[in-house]
């Protein structure tokens, strides 16, 4: 790729997903040559388009867990290819898994090739139900390898031991970013996560959905935040685990509220029972990205939302 001399190069797979498309547009306005992979079964062409005239941009439509191939020298490999919300895991459980192993394997051993910095896309998930709170980056977890999300989970633990064992064994620069949960424009309105299902059924009018009592507890990073957070932590000398997102706790049942209020909804909660091993509590302890990253999230919950909301709303009247 003539056009990408000189400049630091970066593969970023999963890259036409919600984070990735992200991703790749802040590599690139860094400077970066981009080179984005993904096999579209969750992500969107769409997402990448406003990059498609950039000529230090390339897309690539394949499957990380086959065979990888790239000529050229690549500086990064960013690797946050896999499902990501139930709704999809629980849809592609083997491909879930194989993208955690297989595909991280894939990934390293490129990383080893091209001498490249490796980043690993965990998940706060690794936390499984946290019998610690909030949690920091020493806590083990309290995961239940066969449940329903035991897919994703142990996927995502599979591949951060991948990862340090080809740190430690082939010398390969490694860095494990554990992101908590992160909202904003690009989010599937039917990926069943609580931000785009809350958000379109306040649009709609319909019941908002909270399951059990609403007591259970998540915090929420605008996705701006997260991407620099994480960037930060590519270009860092940190090789251990470093939880990304914001600290600001509240419960569904509280959030819920939120979005009917910012929506100007008429909509009302309508409780459902709980799904199979669903965290009770959820925060991150980002002491460590503060002290190494000198990171800590800026915008504000209401004024995200407010951009995600009009992102959604754009989308209904699209339709």
């Amino acid at each position: 790729m003539k056009t990408m001399k000189g400049k630091k190069r970066a593969l970023v797979t999963g890259g036409a997903g919600f984070l990735g498309s992200h991703l790749c547009r802040h590599l690139l306005e860094r400077g970066f040559g981009v080179v984005c992979m993904d096999n579209l079964i969750t992500g969107s062409v769409r997402n990448i388009e406003p990059l498609a005239g950039n000529d230090d941009f390339k897309f690539i439509k394949q499957d990380v867990t086959e065979y990888l191939f790239l000529p050229d020298p690549i500086d990064y490999i960013f690797h946050f290819a896999s499902p990501a919300s139930p709704i999809d895991y629980l849809e592609f459980p083997i491909q879930t898994l194989k993208v955690g192993s297989l595909g991280t394997h894939k990934t390293l051993g490129l990383a080893k090739a091209k001498r490249a910095t490796f980043i690993l896309a965990s998940t706060s998930e690794v936390y499984g139900d946290p019998l610690v709170h909030p949690q920091k980056e020493d806590y083990w977890g309290n995961v239940n390898p066969i449940g329903p999300r035991g897919v994703y989970d142990e996927a995502k633990r599979f591949a951060e031991a991948l990862t340090m064992a080809y740190h430690r064994f082939h010398g390969v620069e490694t860095r494990i970013v554990r992101i908590f949960n992160t909202y904003g424009p690009r989010m599937r309105a039917g990926d069943g996560r609580v931000v785009p299902a809350f958000i379109n059924q306040a649009l709609t009018g319909s019941p908002l959905t909270v399951f059990g009592d609403g007591s259970q507890t998540r915090s929420f990073c605008y996705v701006r935040d997260l991407i620099e957070g994480i960037y930060r932590l590519a270009l860092s000398r940190e090789t251990g685990p470093v939880n990304i997102g914001n600290p600001r706790e509240m419960t569904v049942l509280e959030f819920a509220e939120l979005i009917v209020r910012l929506t100007g909804s008429s909509s009302r909660v309508e409780h459902r029972p709980l799904p199979v091993d669903d965290p009770k509590i959820r925060q991150p302890d980002i002491s460590k990205a503060r002290a190494v990253l000198g990171w800590e999230p800026r915008v504000d919950l209401e004024t995200g939302l407010g951009d995600t909301i009009e992102y959604f709303r754009g989308l209904a009247e699209a339709e």
